[in-house]
């Protein structure tokens, strides 16, 4: 039996949003949960948490207001796929379909920075989004940062929590 497919949410996304955080596809926990970054070990929230101010252990709906106060859209690159696990090695490149980045962010023009969360959201991205953007859309600031999934534990999580603060701040100063 093949691979179900399966979807991302819609996008947390305040009107006035200036930075859009991308990931590739939600995890098996957060579908689960229909909730972003649900796996207890993702550090998500703790890095957003402490970069803006707020209780990581706050109640779902908390934390997403704490980003959009704070300015920060929240999506994935894909809208569907096929994948076994929750590791983006896993994904079908066959099955991927991406989600509509250029309607999304003509529709917010207060975007200035796109923040990816690992290397499979800027590598799917690059090669499903990027090629059919405006050219105002593709100059819109972009760096990936370090993953923030328990399987990308190869950086110690103070590095991920400088990395993601010093790409989240330039935005910022910039508003």
């Amino acid at each position: 039996m093949p691979t179900p497919l399966i979807h991302s949410f819609a996008p947390l996304a305040p009107a006035d949003a200036r930075v859009l955080i991308l990931g590739s596809m939600p995890g098996k926990r957060s579908l689960a949960e229909q909730r972003y970054y649900a796996h207890p070990q993702n550090s998500f929230w703790r890095i957003l948490g402490a970069v803006l101010g707020f209780d990581a252990a706050l109640p779902y709906a908390a934390r997403c207001e704490a980003l959009v106060a704070g300015g920060i859209a929240v999506w994935d690159v894909l809208a569907a796929c096929r994948r076994a696990s929750s590791l983006d090695t896993d994904i079908e490149n066959a099955s991927i379909r991406p989600n509509d980045l250029a309607g999304f962010l003509e529709a917010h023009p207060s975007i200035i920075a796109i923040r990816f969360n690992g290397a499979m959201a800027e590598q799917a991205f690059n090669r499903h989004i990027l090629p059919a953007l405006p050219p105002s859309q593709r100059a819109i600031d972009r760096l990936r940062l370090p993953s923030t999934s328990p399987a990308h534990a190869g950086l110690r999580f103070e590095a991920k929590l400088a990395a993601w603060r010093s790409a989240l701040a330039e935005p910022a100063r910039q508003g």
